[in-house]
């Protein structure tokens, strides 16, 4: 193909972006105003899982954030992992040493098949860091719109399972939202059971209802129907 049409190709591409608009608050002409990637600047928080450990995430999931992550998640704009992968490179990098496992919740079967991608592997490289894709689907789950935290923490046991042994190797096990916690429960089970030993539990965002062990993920998965943390 000659350099003319594949300049032209690239400039359709490019004009069909921007004509998306700000991810954050639709402003045209631009992938992510400004003022809106200000409110990607990490926020840090901890919540507790309803097993008791700690998850430290990055944002809150609300406003602007939560905008970016649907459209990461529900609309395959992929360009927005690099701005989110720099707020989770804020709290993931400075929970790994070299010899570190990071491990990312497995994403489903159906949204891998409907996105041609995984989200929270493609966050941990745009954080700098190198994704061990040591957990794989196991179980089907329900849908986990609508469950409590005790509901939740039953649906996805023995969801995952672990496709190497630890050796008592330390991990970091990673997510992109954590609404209850019970997801990020069942991994870090998983690879305890497998011989890790799970120094650090992350995640880039948490639902501002995550306190009430009620919170549902207002849409994150709802377009590709893939169950909620």
């Amino acid at each position: 193909m000659a350099n003319g049409e594949w300049r032209k190709i690239g400039g359709e591409i490019a004009g069909f972006l921007l004509a998306a608009g700000c991810a954050g608050c639709d402003e045209p002409g631009m992938l992510l105003c400004v003022t809106c990637a200000r409110e990607l600047v990490p926020a840090p928080r901890e919540v507790q899982t309803p097993g008791g450990r700690t998850v430290r995430a990055a944002l809150s999931f609300e406003g602007v954030p939560a905008r970016c992550i649907r459209r990461l998640k529900g609309e395959g704009d992929t360009h927005l992992a690099r701005p989110l992968g720099t707020a989770l490179a804020a709290i993931l990098v400075p929970a790994v040493s070299a010899s570190t496992w990071v491990v990312p919740v497995p994403t489903s079967r159906r949204a891998f098949r409907a996105r041609g991608y995984r989200v929270p592997e493609l966050l941990i490289r745009r954080a700098g860091a190198v994704p061990q894709r040591t957990l794989a689907p196991g179980a089907r789950t329900a849908d986990q719109r609508g469950l409590g935290a005790r509901e939740r923490a039953v649906n996805v046991r023995d969801s995952m399972r672990a496709l190497t042994r630890g050796g008592g190797a330390e991990a970091v096990v990673v997510d992109d939202v954590v609404t209850t916690g019970a997801t990020l429960d069942e991994a870090v089970r998983t690879l305890e059971g497998a011989g890790f030993h799970v120094v650090a539990a992350i995640a880039l965002a948490a639902t501002p209802r995550y306190a009430g062990f009620g919170g549902d993920s207002s849409g994150t998965h709802r377009r590709h129907g893939e169950t909620h943390p």
